[in-house]
Parts: structure tokens; sequence; C-alpha cells
């Protein structure tokens, strides 16, 4: 299904980042930095340009195609990892920052993942997580067609032991991120940090 969303010569998702990672982008400390389900790179590539280095991990390779593209035209460093998260070690104490933006999962893999990133941080290390929640079904604007793909405030909080939460919010907001993502939005908002 990725790759062939991700066919089109268009930016799906466009190229400009999240507007919360990039509001949000500079509490990450220096260091490592891995995006997870990364598709098109317009959040590594931001991210890259700020000076950290990042690792773009996904399941499409027509995405990290697009993003290698992205990041040679805006003259910066990505490492791209075509990897399914099912099967992909995020390392102990590796990541100064974990970036997780709308990567809707399966519960089984979500919960993995997520058991994965108190660990995979370094002690003081930033998760910045932003997803739609269920309510999201209501607004047809984007994102996955069922509930169960969703996340919600307190999931995060179970799912995210061993972090402590500077932000966790449900909110409505105006997403506009190429076609993929138009209009209001029902989201979930995170800033977590692994205790030093």
């Amino acid at each position: 299904m990725w790759d062939q969303r991700y066919s089109e010569d268009d930016y799906f998702y466009g190229t400009a980042p999240n507007d919360f990672l990039a509001a949000n982008a500079g509490l990450i400390p220096n260091g490592p930095l891995l995006c997870l389900a990364e598709g098109e790179g317009r959040n590594a590539v931001h991210l890259a340009g700020l000076g950290y280095r990042v690792t773009a991990v996904d399941s499409s390779a027509a995405g990290l195609r697009k993003a290698e593209r992205l990041a040679r035209e805006r003259g910066v460093m990505l490492e791209c990892v075509h990897a399914d998260l099912a099967d992909y070690d995020l390392g102990t104490a590796r990541w100064a920052g974990i970036v997780s933006i709308f990567a809707h999962l399966p519960p089984p893999l979500r919960r993995q993942v997520h058991a994965a990133i108190p660990r995979a941080l370094r002690p003081g290390g930033i998760l910045l997580l932003e997803a739609y929640t269920p309510a999201q079904l209501d607004h047809g604007t984007g994102g996955p067609p069922v509930a169960e793909l969703m996340m919600d405030a307190a999931s995060l909080r179970e799912e995210l032991q061993g972090l402590v939460f500077e932000h966790l919010a449900e909110c409505e907001r105006e997403v506009v991120e190429g076609k993929g993502h138009r209009g209001t939005g029902a989201v979930v908002q995170a800033i977590a940090r692994r205790p030093t």
C-alpha cells in the first residue's frame, strides 16, 4: 500500500515538516535522532537541516527514495533504513531523540515499538509524538480508517512507561500536510523524556 501511495512524483504529505514537530524540535538534545515510519522524509529532512544526525526508518522503499531525493535537494545528510518496525532493533541508550509523527501501527506492533522507546533513548532523550485519536474518524481528513490503529493519551501513558511526560494532550487542530492530511484533525500530542 505505502509503496503505491508514495510512487507518484508529488509528496503525498508534502515536504514541509509537521507543525507540532517544527514547534518543538528544539527540545531534543544534540545527538543522533530516529524518525519512525518516516515515509517520504519531510520531518527527517527538516531535523537534519537543524543539525541533527538523523536516521529515517520506513518499510516503503519508494518513500525512502523520495526522502533521499528531498535530502539531496535541501543539501542535508540523511541515513535511510528500509525495514519493517517489527524487525528493527531500536537499540539501547542510542538516541537523543525519537520522532513518531502519524506512525499508526497495528496495536501489537505499536505496543512492541513503544515498549522499546524508553530503553532506546539516552538518559535525557526526548520522544516527540503526534498521532490521530479515534475521534478523527468523525472528521475524515486523513489517517487510518479504523480506531484500533489510532492512539489516545491513556494508551500512550500505558505503553510508554519509563518516560516522564512533559506534555500530553488530546486536541483538535488544523492539519494541512500535502493531500494526505487536509482539515480539522483530532490528535494526541506527546513530549516525553527518559529520566537522567
